[in-house]
């Protein structure tokens, strides 16, 4: 993605927006410079467009982590629920007691197992 400032101080702007990026793990890189446009046709930057791309960052990112955490508690749902199925298999039932049932953690799929978790009043 390239961000172009055009303005007054866009030194300061770009400075703002390379800490702010910096933060997120992702250091600003320096594009080449190109010679500015003479053509009067030549249309401009749209700064509306621009401020919008910037405020949709910080919610794209939140789900891109909110899917990483999504994936690793599966993988150690479904690790949970595989021991439970080991366990089964020698005689030995492993339930999920909620609050207004108990269920046998064998029987469960990991998306059922972190859905029941995430329904429980004490899960944060």
């Amino acid at each position: 993605m390239i961000i172009e400032f055009v303005g007054a101080d866009t030194e300061a702007a770009g400075k703002s927006i390379a800490a702010l990026t910096a933060s997120w793990g992702y250091p600003p890189e320096p594009a080449p410079t190109a010679e500015p446009a003479t053509n009067p046709d030549t249309k401009g930057v749209d700064p509306v467009a621009v401020t919008s791309l910037l405020v949709s960052i910080p919610s794209a990112m939140l789900a891109v982590a909110d899917i990483a955490d999504r994936i690793r508690k599966r993988r150690r749902a479904s690790e949970l629920i595989e021991r439970a199925q080991q366990l089964s298999a020698q005689q030995a039932t492993v339930r999920l007691v909620c609050e207004d049932r108990s269920v046998d953690l064998a029987a469960l799929t990991p998306d059922q197992l972190l859905d029941l978790v995430a329904d429980e009043p004490s899960a944060t």
